[in-house]
C-alpha cells in the first residue's frame, strides 16, 4: 500500500501566510472551532503573533459571521461580532470529514505544519479524529477541547460530558449564575456578552501556552482539556473551601458586599451610578475622612470591618450617610473628592461612555483596520495586555469566508491549481 499524501508533506516554518511579529511569531495553530469559546482564545494568540489558520464549512462558516446586529455593504453581510473577534484569522473552506480520503490529506497535512489544534465541535470522533492518530503526525502537537463538560479522558460521568452546552449553560451548571444577581426572591442572573465563553476561552490560552513551552522543551505534545463549567467553579473565589470548611453555602448578595463597607453601589445626583469599595482600615479610614466623618464615632471593627459590623445599628447608619452623601453630588464630584482621599470608587460606564473617555483613547484602546468583508476601514477595541517588547497588532482584519484557502493549500501543502480547482468541484471546499 503507498504512502498518503500527507505523509510526504513537510513542514513549512511559520509564519509562512501573515508578517513576523509578536512574542509568538513562529507558533501556528489550527482551529476548527466556532462562535466564541475556541475563536476567540485563538484570536489572542494569533493578536500576538501566532499564525492562525481557521477551518470553516464551505458556503456556510462559521455561524458567529451572522450573528445579530449584521452590518451591509454592497450585497455583503457580516456580524459586528465577527468584525471584532474574528481578526488576524486566515480562513480556509473544509468540509471536514475524514472519511472523505483527500479531506484526510489536507487535514493531517495541517496537523504536520501545526503546534496546535485547538477545536470546540465535542462530535470529532464521528469525523474520523481522535488524539492519538493525530499525536501519530505530530508528536509535538498541543491539542486544546474546549466542551460543556469535559473530555471522557478526564475522567467524569461519560452522559455528562456528553452534554451539549453554550455560554449560559456554563453558567448555570458552574455555579456561577446561582451567585449573580440579587438575593430571592429576585431569580439568579445570566452575565452578559458570553462571559463564560470568554473566561473559558482565555483558560483555553493559559493552557496551551504551557504545554506550548513544554513542547518546544521536551518535543512532547499533550492534550489540554477545558470545561466551561470548570472555568466558571474556577472563577467562584472562596465559595468550595466556605462549603468544605464551614458548611456553608455562598449566596447572592447584589451589589452590596456584605463582609466589609463601605462596598456597594450608588446612585448619584445627576442619575448615574458610583460604586464605591474601601476595604481594610486604612482605606475605610481615608473614605471617612473624604467624607468629614469622625472615626471615633465610626470606628472601622465596629461599622465597617466585618459581616456583624456591617449590619450593626452603626454599620447601617453610615450606609445611610454614605448614600445620601453620593445623592446630593454628581458622578464627577463624587469621584472627584474620592480620588482626592485615594478611594477607590467607579462610575458605571456605558459603551458610549467609554468610546469617549480621553483615558482609554491615550491607552491606544481604538484601532482601525480594513474588514476584509466589507471591504472598509472599521474602528474596534485594541488589545489587552499591552507588551513593551512584542507589542500586538492586527496585519489584517476579519477574513472573507474561504479567503485564503489556495494560499494555504498551496503554500503549506503543495497541492496544484489543477487539485484544488478538483477539491471545489468535489465540494470539499
Amino acid at each position: 500500500m503507498g504512502m498518503e499524501r500527507w505523509q510526504t508533506v513537510e513542514r513549512v516554518p511559520a509564519p509562512a501566510l501573515i508578517p513576523k511579529f509578536g512574542p509568538l511569531s513562529g507558533m501556528r495553530i489550527l482551529l476548527t472551532g466556532s462562535i466564541v469559546a475556541a475563536p476567540f482564545g485563538a484570536t489572542i494568540l494569533a493578536e500576538y503573533g501566532a499564525e492562525l489558520i481557521h477551518v470553516e464549512r464551505p458556503n456556510v462558516g462559521d455561524p458567529f459571521r451572522y450573528q445579530a446586529p449584521v452590518i451591509e455593504k454592497n450585497g455583503q453581510r457580516v456580524s459586528a461580532g465577527w468584525i471584532q473577534e474574528a481578526r488576524n484569522r486566515l480562513s480556509l473552506t473544509l468540509e471536514l470529514n475524514l472519511n472523505i480520503p483527500e479531506v484526510k490529506d489536507i487535514f493531517l497535512g495541517l496537523i504536520k505544519n501545526s503546534d496546535v489544534w485547538i477545536e470546540n465541535m465535542v462530535w470529532v470522533d464521528k469525523l474520523g479524529i481522535n488524539d492519538e492518530m493525530l499525536f501519530e503526525v505530530n508528536p509535538k502537537l498541543v491539542i486544546a477541547h474546549i466542551s460543556g463538560f469535559g473530555r471522557p479522558k478526564f475522567g467524569g460521568v461519560p452522559e455528562e460530558c456528553d452534554r451539549p452546552s453554550y455560554d449560559a449553560i456554563g453558567q448555570a451548571e458552574g455555579g456561577f449564575m446561582y451567585l449573580n444577581g440579587f438575593p430571592e426572591p429576585m431569580p439568579p442572573m445570566l452575565a452578559p456578552s458570553f462571559v463564560n465563553d470568554y473566561i473559558t476561552t482565555m483558560f483555553m490560552a493559559c493552557g496551551v501556552l504551557m504545554a506550548y513551552i513544554n513542547a518546544q522543551k521536551t518535543g512532547k505534545g499533550q492534550v489540554v482539556d477545558i470545561a466551561q463549567v470548570e472555568a466558571m467553579s474556577k472563577c467562584l473565589n472562596d465559595a468550595f473551601t466556605q462549603y468544605f470548611l464551614l458548611g456553608m453555602v455562598k449566596e447572592r448578595f447584589g451589589n452590596k458586599i456584605p463582609i466589609f463597607q463601605p462596598a456597594n453601589l450608588y446612585k448619584t445626583k445627576d442619575n448615574k451610578y458610583v460604586y464605591i469599595g474601601a476595604y481594610g482600615p486604612v482605606v475605610y479610614n481615608r473614605f471617612l475622612k473624604a467624607l468629614g466623618l469622625d472615626p471615633q464615632k465610626f470606628p472601622h471593627e465596629k461599622a465597617g470591618a466585618s459581616k456583624e459590623a456591617v449590619n450593626s445599628e452603626l454599620g447601617r447608619e453610615l450606609e445611610r450617610i454614605t448614600g445620601e452623601w453620593v445623592a446630593a453630588r454628581t458622578a464627577a464630584e463624587v469621584k472627584e473628592q474620592l480620588t482626592k482621599h485615594k478611594v477607590p470608587c467607579g462610575i458605571v460606564k456605558n459603551i458610549a461612555d467609554l468610546a469617549a473617555s480621553e483615558h482609554y483613547q491615550k491607552r491606544g484602546n481604538f484601532i482601525e483596520y480594513e474588514d476584509q468583508t466589507l471591504g472598509q476601514t472599521v474602528r474596534a477595541f485594541g488589545f489587552c495586555p499591552k507588551m513593551s517588547e512584542t507589542p500586538p497588532q492586527v496585519w489584517r482584519g476579519a477574513p472573507r469566508l474561504g479567503q485564503d484557502t489556495e494560499a494555504i493549500l498551496k503554500r503549506l501543502l503543495g497541492y496544484s491549481d489543477d487539485e484544488i480547482a478538483a477539491f471545489r468541484a468535489k465540494g470539499i471546499i
